[in-house]
């Protein structure tokens, strides 16, 4: 590292009083700080006067070519570890201490000199609006926040690299680490004893990092802000470009091209303490660190829980994540020593969803033990909380698993509950197509011609006449709980409501990406025998229309801002699959012939 600039920047701070300062400082002896003032002092860049340093003209203008440009902070993602709090509120705009974690890192940056200061956002984007008046900063906005890691976020931010601190929006720290200079790149580091999921480096001479691996343990490992010279930037930007184009990085931190590419992208390690620089987790790590999490927070999900158990916020403990599903939020936590799963759904669902519908789905099935063990249901928000299972999810790749989701269904099914309610496949595609052009939303060239084929398709289901029973209908293979006690729970009847049996069979094989042999074998599982041709014509019909139906239900939530990937092109192309094998088959003629005989 470059020592003599990094004792002219300090000395230029102000920040230290005497040559054992110093040292800590620049991680180098007593002996090596003395050495390096005479270096600076015979070079015109220091002078001493009545036992302090200070910088000359010269050691002043000298200083001027490792100017900090600017920072980038990264704020766009949706901070699921942070549940329950990010449901509201971006992880950069939550408290430390009373003061927004964000607030603090600009703060840091301005009274360091660094006026420039970007900020990728996404997630509730908006909310970050105010810090444009309030601190001057600009804002870029991450269109891909939801399905891609940060890599994306700097590549929105990649005109702005130059000489430049790269920081993330969830990091507090404690006493400031920037400065207005900044002579070479680097990136800080933590010391871990224990196992963490970071970025574990070693190093070689002159604290040169040379090699970065996937996790740590007794090791270094990168965390927190980095800086980027000018020469850094300018080899790391091209690469940046590269790997955002290339498939298969969505995934990717921007720490990924720097691991890939370290010979030429030369990075120093800077050692912070952990009671300097904090990397919060979860929001458990942060009611460790902010004891004011402990009490009563202004949180409307913990008042919710505490109201339902009758308890203090302190004694909900053990937050953690779930995986987020396409219609809801959902986060473990602990009471008296049992888990349970909170579940929020997510925006727009509500129009999407009848939440009493599938309520009463829940009490209606309640007699057979088979589904999730409500605690509290509100009708109206379809705000639910259950019972936690120590359980795997079904597999929908080994036919073992996918023999026992079948039975499982049939003994559904075969419980032949009766009630006012209908899945209307015809009626649910009128109103979600609604919805989605209320919003402009569909982008398929061709929709008016698939449209008018599941009409025809839609003209042939009416004919059928088939008893109908309460079908599940979103009957996905991680709805279904193998427990470890032994047993399967159905979770999640959101979608729940009368309808031709087979519907059930359709979505599972959607759901899984299934191939044709594939669903015919999930078929014969569910059936317990071989089926008819008519009910693989039902199967493939169900399977059309249900993927024009999801794909339609994509388009919508897409409009509201979700991502989903490719998804709702998948179901589309389900739709128009199964449409010509039905045609092309004659399974339409099985259908007109006598279907209803069935």
């Amino acid at each position: 590292m470059n020592k003599p600039a990094l004792l002219c920047r300090a000395i230029a701070s102000g920040r230290f009083t005497n040559q054992r300062e110093l040292a800590g400082e620049l991680e180098i002896s007593i002996g090596s700080v003395n050495r390096l003032i005479r270096q600076t002092v015979e070079n015109g860049l220091v002078q001493q006067e009545y036992g302090s340093y200070s910088l000359t003209a010269a050691g002043l203008t000298w200083l001027e070519q490792f100017r900090v440009d600017n920072a980038i902070i990264l704020a766009a993602g949706l901070g699921t570890r942070f549940a329950p709090f990010t449901y509201d509120t971006p992880k950069g705009l939550l408290k430390v201490n009373g003061t927004p974690m964000i607030h603090r890192q600009i703060e840091q940056l301005l009274t360091a000199g660094i006026t420039e200061i970007v900020i990728v956002v996404g997630y509730l984007a908006e909310m970050f609006e105010y810090l444009i008046d309030r601190y001057g900063v600009t804002l870029v906005y991450n269109p891909e926040y939801a399905t891609k890691n940060n890599l994306a976020s700097l590549y929105t931010a990649r005109a702005y690299l130059g000489n430049t601190y790269v920081l993330v929006a969830d990091n507090w720290i404690e006493q400031s680490v920037f400065y207005a200079y900044e002579p070479d790149s680097w990136v800080s580091c933590l010391y871990f004893e224990e196992e963490t999921i970071d970025w574990g480096v070693a190093t070689g001479p002159h604290d040169t990092i040379t090699r970065i691996e996937f996790g740590a343990m007794e090791s270094w490992a990168m965390v927190g802000p980095a800086h980027f010279t000018s020469d850094f930037s300018a080899r790391y930007r091209p690469l940046l470009e590269e790997y955002y184009a290339r498939p298969g990085t969505a995934d990717y931190y921007w720490e990924h091209i720097v691991k890939e590419n370290i010979g030429s992208l030369p990075l120093h390690i800077k050692r912070e303490s952990r009671t300097n620089l904090y990397e919060f987790e979860s929001f458990e790590d942060l009611r460790a660190y902010d004891p004011s999490y402990l009490g009563e927070t202004d949180n409307e999900v913990l008042g919710i829980i505490a109201q339902v158990f009758d308890i203090s916020q302190s004694e909900i403990v053990g937050i953690s994540p779930m995986s987020e599903g396409m219609t809801n939020r959902s986060f473990v936590f602990e009471v008296a020593g049992q888990r349970y799963v909170y579940r929020q759904p997510g925006a727009g669902t509500e129009r999407l969803v009848d939440r009493s519908t599938e309520k009463r789905s829940y009490e209606l099935m309640a007699p057979f033990d088979i589904t999730d063990e409500i605690i509290y249901f509100d009708g109206g928000s379809g705000i639910k909380i259950t019972r936690f299972y120590n359980a795997k999810v079904g597999d929908a790749s080994d036919d073992a698993s996918v023999k026992a989701m079948m039975g499982m269904l049939r003994h559904i099914h075969e419980a032949d509950i009766k009630t006012s309610y209908r899945f209307d496949i015809g009626e649910r595609i009128a109103y979600y197509e609604k919805l989605a052009n209320e919003r402009q939303s569909i982008l398929f060239e061709d929709y008016a011609k698939v449209r008018a084929w599941a009409d025809e398709l839609l003209r042939f289901r009416d004919a059928l006449a088939i008893p109908e029973r309460l079908c599940h209908i979103d009957y996905i293979y991680a709805n279904v709980l193998f427990l470890q006690e032994g047993g399967i729970r159905v979770i999640d009847w959101e979608y729940s409501g009368m309808a031709d049996p087979i519907i059930d069979v359709a979505m599972f094989s959607l759901y899984s990406y299934y191939t044709r042999e594939q669903m015919d074998t999930t078929l014969r599982h569910y059936l317990q025998a071989e089926p008819s041709q008519s009910e693989e014509a039902r199967l493939y019909l169900y399977v059309a229309l249900a993927g024009f139906l999801w794909s339609i239900w994509t388009e919508y939530k897409q409009g509201l801002g979700d991502e989903f990937g490719d998804y709702g092109l998948r179901m589309y192309r389900y739709m128009k699959d199964y449409y010509h094998l039905l045609k092309d088959e004659g399974y339409l003629n099985e259908l007109t012939d006598g279907l209803n005989a069935e």
